[in-house]
């Protein structure tokens, strides 16, 4: 699969983002800290993030970054794709030309799977993960 460090580290930023009280803007400075991401890696998926309006940026005092939508209306699918991330386990990126020109024996299968990661990926949302993480937090906490 073609989904690096970039679009976890965006899809871990943007969890970030929405677990935080969304009255007030987040540092990426602090992100930085939470969640162990390089501060100039953080600013450059930012400046994706917001160009795909999935964050509103405020400046001066106080300031730094807000989710632009509600939790439960932003996508994993809509923040792998801002930051350029592509969703696809074929190596010809459905050009069919993996085999000398020729379309593989497996070409059909990579489309299906990438189909089905890609249906998975468009029906999670931010607050869906963050509503697991708790759940899950919970059961480990009683266990204990």
């Amino acid at each position: 699969m073609q989904l690096t460090t970039k679009g976890r580290y965006a899809v871990t930023a943007m969890l970030d983002l929405a677990s935080s009280d969304s009255n007030r803007p987040v540092t990426l400075d602090i992100i930085s800290q939470r969640q162990n991401i390089s501060l100039s890696y953080l600013e450059q998926l930012f400046a994706k993030l917001r160009k795909a309006s999935l964050v509103k940026s405020v400046r001066g005092p106080g300031g730094g970054y807000l989710l632009n939508q509600n939790p439960e209306e932003v996508t994993l699918t809509s923040i792998i794709e801002a930051v350029d991330e592509n969703i696809d386990l074929r190596r010809c990126h459905g050009k069919a030309n993996c085999m000398r020109g020729r379309m593989c024996l497996s070409h059909h299968l990579w489309c299906e799977v990438s189909d089905q990661i890609r249906s998975f990926l468009s029906t999670r949302n931010l607050q869906q993960v963050i509503d697991d993480y708790s759940h899950s937090e919970k059961i480990r906490l009683n266990n204990e």
